[in-house]
């Protein structure tokens, strides 16, 4: 899987922008606030219509757009796949039928000129962008975490996005109802259609999440010992919240930590574990009002050498440590879905130690396509310079590098 062409009209600081990528390595130079990070971020944006730098869509179109009318912001590409080339667009559009009323976002996506619903995109474009942002995966709350294994599984899985927005709908029902039996005392049994439907959805997400987990491990981890030349071990686990089967006593607040290995069970013995738990709990979540098993608290631990990086990792630590990630997930897409996705890394050699730059950037160039950002061409060596197709970005606008590498 290849982008060939991109074309931007009012994202972020791009009011239009149109550029073909080649394969191999792209590395793009530019001070800050130039446009660099946004570049990236469009070309994710692609993969799921989703940004990991935006809290709101809306924050994705450029201040001016919304001088004029209509207001709206557009992605083009053009993705080649083996040997057939595919067209995706995805258009960001805002309606103001109501002057007293916010302006309302409306979001269509169209592959090959044909409109699709949001679910249909996943595996019509895949990426792995690292920002240095991506550190929270590791150093902020679970919620995070669970939001990284949400992209990387839907990505390559369209009935997980499909059941994970399923879920997402499942709990926000079930949470009012639930707030309204702590208000008024209605009749419990109401419950029961909602903790089967839930537990169904949570039972297939669990158990994509397991599995995919102990893969991402088994590819990250060589990785890692390669980029700390064998140092250390890196090792991914996953924490349901919910306790084995085995375990359930009902009194459990936090994921566990088991040598139970989860892959090794099935959605029928996951859904029953998850709905007697649901069951075992449900006056503890009338009293709080909220639903407090599943899915949507589960987390994900990752240590080197047994430490939980999240407590006791290092800055450069845990960012080698989110690199392999990522470097895993591009390996893990492969298998997963017989294409290799494009690279993304936003000035990934900061905080990392020389040897740690070199080893980093070998991989890189094992790539089919990469692209780098970086405000400092000295961090790369000449080696890794004169395999690069090297772009300049200045104020949003994007062209090819004609100096000597040395004065770049």
């Amino acid at each position: 899987m290849r982008l060939e062409h991109l074309s931007l009209t009012n994202f972020r600081n791009f009011v239009r922008l149109e550029a073909d990528f080649p394969p191999g390595v792209t590395l793009i130079v530019g001070a800050n606030a130039q446009g660099k990070t946004s570049l990236l971020e469009a070309i994710h944006y692609l993969a799921g219509a989703s940004s990991p730098h935006a809290s709101s869509d809306r924050q994705l179109i450029h201040f001016l757009a919304w001088q004029d009318e209509p207001v709206f912001a557009r992605l083009q590409a053009e993705i080649r796949r083996a040997e057939r080339l595919e067209r995706i667009e995805i258009r960001l559009l805002v309606e103001r039928a109501d002057p007293a009323k916010e302006p309302r976002l409306r979001k269509e996506v169209l592959r090959n000129g044909l409109k699709i619903r949001l679910r249909e995109l996943a595996g019509s474009f895949n990426a792995v962008l690292f920002l240095p942002q991506d550190l929270r995966v590791i150093e902020g709350p679970p919620a995070e975490r669970r939001r990284y294994l949400d992209a990387v599984l839907s990505q390559a899985d369209p009935g997980y996005y499909a059941a994970l927005s399923e879920y997402n709908k499942v709990l926000s029902q079930r949470n009012a109802l639930l707030k309204q039996l702590q208000e008024r005392g209605n009749d419990q049994g109401q419950l029961d259609f909602w903790d089967q439907k839930l537990a169904r959805l949570g039972g297939q997400l669990i158990q994509a999440r397991a599995r995919a987990i102990a893969e991402l491990e088994q590819l990250a981890a060589p990785l890692h010992a390669e980029l700390t030349r064998g140092a250390e071990q890196l090792r991914l686990e996953y924490l349901p919240s919910l306790p084995p089967p085995e375990q359930q006593n009902g009194q459990l607040d936090l994921p566990i930590q088991s040598s139970l290995n989860w892959t090794q069970l099935d959605w029928e013995t996951l859904t029953e574990t998850l709905l007697q738990h649901l069951a075992q709990r449900r006056q503890e979540e009338i009293r709080r009002g909220v639903t407090l098993s599943g899915p949507h608290r589960d987390d994900l631990s990752l240590r080197v050498d047994g430490i939980d990086l999240r407590l006791y990792g290092s800055r450069g630590q845990n960012r080698t440590a989110m690199l392999a990630a990522k470097l895993g997930e591009v390996q893990w897409l492969r298998q997963r879905t017989g294409e290799w996705p494009v690279l993304l890394l936003d000035e990934v050699l900061a905080e990392l130690d020389p040897t740690r730059r070199e080893d980093l950037l070998r991989h890189v160039l094992s790539a089919p396509q990469a692209m780098l950002t970086t405000s400092d061409l000295s961090m790369f060596n000449q080696a890794f310079l004169s395999q690069c197709t090297l772009w300049e970005i200045r104020q949003g606008t994007l062209h090819r590098l004609s100096r000597p590498l040395e004065d770049a």
